[in-house]
């Protein structure tokens, strides 16, 4: 009797645990499964990620009652790749990536692996389920607009300037888009490049890549396109140090990008709200999260993808970029730039 009371409690005791243990791991796949796992690609100066995308996509998904998980590879490659790890490891219920030198790409395979949908967030991933972006082709197409609307109010003519061209990082399938629009315009304007940079994002090497050309051209530049504003104000510190203003754009609007346009350094630059993009991959990842399939009016590269337009800002414009919310005056109305914030009514 003894002993089958003892076997009893045995048996009871095991299937106890056995039973907290499964309920334990279901409480956690339950858990896994409501968790949005974000990674952003850099915090670089006048980048949008943190101040911009990171708190917006934030909003968006726990006021939608997700748990999100976000991180930063802080423009390293390996470090995105054993973040995406970590994450895989912790669980996601979804994933969505802002690609940094193929890196993506590597995550995006481990996670689909594990039947985890995956939102390529602005630049594109191959095997992404989405695509979420803005029309990238417009985006450089008013780039080069920028700098040939640049060169006719400063007096020159596009056919014979000297324009010198950036094409972003070659690894960043966005940057294949901007530059397409971009060469598109030039080409229709007449404008050749005299010096092209090597492709990147990072800013401080495109300073010194835009210090080579300078010295090649003899200081003899009436142009410059480059591929977002964080390039464009490492390129402005040399042409300020030299003295020299010259027609040059960019894109993104941040606090960087809009304090030269404000001032004068920066032809224009091209608008993305984040808040519009945010949107657009918050609700496409909620969807997800709840089992529903979003829709999508058209593919790149065989992946859907959902995009928004883009806005090109000038001085004039940027009253607009501060009443959307996607910058304060209180960060952007300092210094030499208040007294330009007052000239073009940016309040």
């Amino acid at each position: 009797m003894k002993r089958t009371s003892k076997v009893l409690a045995l048996a009871l005791a095991v299937a106890t645990a056995s039973t907290l243990s499964v309920v334990g791991v279901t409480a956690a796949h339950a858990a896994a499964s409501k968790t949005a796992c974000v990674i952003l690609p850099d915090e670089n100066a006048g980048s949008r990620w943190e101040p911009g995308d990171h708190p917006a996509l934030d909003a968006l998904l726990t006021k939608a009652g997700f748990t999100t998980n976000f991180q930063n590879a802080k423009n390293d490659a390996t470090q995105y790749v054993t973040l995406g790890d970590q994450m895989l490891a912790t669980g996601c219920g979804v994933m969505i990536l802002t690609d940094l030198n193929g890196a993506g790409v590597t995550v995006a395979t481990k996670a689909k692996a594990q039947g985890i949908p995956v939102i390529a967030y602005d630049r594109p991933i191959a095997n992404a389920d989405y695509y979420i972006s803005f029309d990238n082709d417009l985006v450089g197409q008013l780039e080069a607009q920028t700098v040939i609307n640049g060169l006719k109010a400063a007096g020159k003519n596009p056919k014979t300037a000297s324009v010198v061209c950036g094409k972003g990082d070659p690894t960043d399938g966005n940057a294949a888009m901007f530059w397409g629009g971009s060469a598109k315009v030039l080409a229709a304007a007449g404008v050749k490049c005299a010096f092209t940079l090597k492709g990147t994002w990072d800013a401080p090497t495109e300073g010194t890549e835009f210090e080579q050309a300078y010295t090649a051209l003899k200081g003899k530049i009436d142009g410059v396109v480059a591929p977002n504003d964080a390039n464009a104000n490492a390129i402005i510190t040399i042409l300020n140090k030299n003295h020299q203003k010259v027609a040059i754009g960019g894109q993104d609007s941040g606090l960087v990008g809009l304090s030269n346009v404000l001032l004068g350094y920066q032809t224009a630059t091209v608008y993305k709200p984040f808040h519009v993009e945010a949107n657009l991959a918050a609700s496409t990842a909620i969807a997800l999260l709840n089992g529903q399939k979003p829709a999508y009016t058209k593919k790149n590269a065989g992946v859907p993808f959902i995009f928004a337009q883009p806005i090109l800002v000038g001085q004039t414009g940027v009253e607009q970029v501060v009443k959307n919310g996607d910058i304060t005056t209180a960060a952007l109305c300092v210094g030499p730039v208040a007294a330009a914030c007052t000239k073009y009514g940016v309040k």
